[in-house]
């Protein structure tokens, strides 16, 4: 029973489902505690969603199709990506002392004003606000957390790709 929910379209649809879920529990716990997302938690939460429209998608293909190992090959990219964002917010966490006051500018100034490639440098450089611990849960911080869930989604999208539906 558990090894039927766990493969095929279901596997992929409740794949979907925590990454979206991660991002609406992110959205709740900033809305409850008024926290003020820095540039590199709104990338995490732009990776999550990436993530589950791919999960969303795959949900969809032929099971034996080449299409479904492409997917799961830009799944893993995409929960790496979103992992390598996450070790680089716990890097300047750990690393807040030698931080700059502040972020810099808004995220969505940075989205309406710079080049694209620009605004991703700036994105990436995060500092200040970004290395704030505002708020863990058994010690872990949002960054730990997200590493930990890009991690698990990662292998979950292997794990998924190798089954048979």
């Amino acid at each position: 029973m558990i090894q039927k929910i766990f493969s095929g379209k279901t596997g992929y649809l409740m794949g979907f489902a925590a990454c979206f879920g991660i991002v609406i529990l992110a959205l709740v716990i900033q809305t409850v505690y008024k926290l003020e997302p820095c540039p590199l938690c709104i990338t995490q939460r732009m990776f999550f969603m990436g993530l589950g429209v791919l999960f969303l998608i795959a949900a969809f293909i032929k099971p034996t199709s080449l299409l479904q190992k492409i997917f799961t090959g830009l799944q893993v990219l995409t929960a790496l990506g979103g992992a390598g964002w996450a070790m680089r917010h716990w890097y300047l966490q750990a690393n807040k002392e030698s931080m700059i006051a502040d972020c810099g500018v808004g995220f969505d100034y940075m989205f309406e004003n710079f080049p694209l490639k620009k605004m991703f440098t700036l994105i990436f450089r995060g500092t200040g606000d970004c290395a704030a611990i505002d708020w863990t849960f058994l010690g872990l911080t949002l960054p730990q957390l997200g590493l930990i869930s890009f991690v698990g989604l990662g292998v979950y999208a292997v794990w998924l790709g190798l089954k048979k539906a």
